[in-house]
């Protein structure tokens, strides 16, 4: 009796529809998505593809989260999201928004805090930031190196404000390893003090070296520094004063004031910049012992009195020619 031969047919239906399923699931993974526009999409540190696939489906990003994540876990080649915030381009895959959540391109947000920006100011630039989130007070003056830095939405502000203090220490300690014999601090901190007045007292970077010989000079002797900064950082905590200085401020006796007193001030009156902190530390060499503005934003440098006062003369009467006086 002739046995019965089975059918293929069943299996070839069962082949056919696996692959019909496996080009469904590959196509639906590469083709393009239902984005209208660009967005920006943020994660959040530590959240997971299952949430992160809700939010882009509510987002209008992808078409089906569950599809999504299981388009991911069979295709992605491992699903570690990074957080941050991204842009997702119009149209994208899921291959593309998977790939872009993995990747390094997140957006660079930048707060910058120039130099010489007092603590108390600081406060206020991060504060102000609606995207931050947290409470902070005024750091420690002296504390923050100004530069810009990189923060993410929802991060909060002492986050921050501790990267740029880490930032401070870390330059501090790097600076204060290449001192060179001629500066007058003693410890990091001298060097800070004197450092946030050079800060203050000039606003042309080639003048730092200068003003800090000049101020170590003054150091040596004894003199009094007499930098009209740190008159006024008592009375605003480095805001600008709006006013003349008053002569009753100008003999005012308090831990800042260099016109009352020898030496550096307590403290820092603002924060110093790398280069007024380089400066100190390897400040020029120079007799000079006293200036006056010029005119330009710079100094005219004198190495004594009769010179200096020569050179205040000149500054009166350019003030006087100006209608200044």
């Amino acid at each position: 009796m002739a046995r019965r031969r089975r059918s293929r047919l069943p299996l070839f239906a069962a082949a056919f529809v696996l692959l019909a399923a496996a080009a469904w699931l590959v196509g639906g993974w590469y083709a393009s998505g239902p984005l209208e526009k660009q967005l920006e999409f943020d994660v959040g540190e530590g959240e997971g593809l299952s949430l992160l696939a809700d939010d882009l489906q509510a987002q209008g990003a992808i078409g089906s989260a569950m599809l999504f994540k299981l388009r991911a876990k069979l295709l992605g080649g491992g699903t570690e999201i990074k957080a941050g915030s991204f842009l997702i381009p119009k149209r994208a895959s899921e291959a593309t928004v998977l790939e872009i959540l993995k990747g390094d391109k997140v957006i660079r947000r930048l707060i910058t805090i120039p130099e010489g920006m007092p603590s108390i100011l600081v406060a206020e630039r991060l504060s102000a930031n609606k995207d931050l989130t947290g409470e902070i007070s005024a750091p420690e003056e002296g504390s923050v190196l100004p530069d810009s830095y990189d923060w993410q939405k929802g991060e909060p502000r002492a986050a921050v404000l501790k990267r740029m203090q880490a930032a401070m220490d870390k330059t501090l300690a790097e600076l204060w390893a290449k001192r060179t014999a001629r500066t007058v601090a003693k410890t990091p901190q001298e060097a800070l003090i004197l450092a946030s007045i050079v800060e203050k007292e000039t606003g042309k970077p080639e003048e730092r070296r200068m003003v800090a010989g000049l101020y170590s000079n003054r150091l040596r002797k004894g003199m009094l520094l007499q930098a009209d900064p740190t008159i006024i950082y008592p009375i605003t905590k480095g805001k600008p004063l709006g006013r003349r200085i008053r002569q009753s401020e100008i003999q005012a006796v308090n831990g800042y004031n260099t016109y009352t007193m020898v030496g550096l001030p307590k403290g820092p009156i603002t924060n110093p910049g790398r280069d007024s902190i380089a400066a100190v530390l390897d400040p020029a060499e120079t007799d000079a012992l006293f200036m006056v503005a010029d005119g330009t934003g710079g100094h005219v440098f004198a190495d004594t009195l009769q010179q200096h006062n020569a050179n205040v003369a000149k500054w009166f009467a350019l003030r006087k020619a100006r209608g200044d006086l």
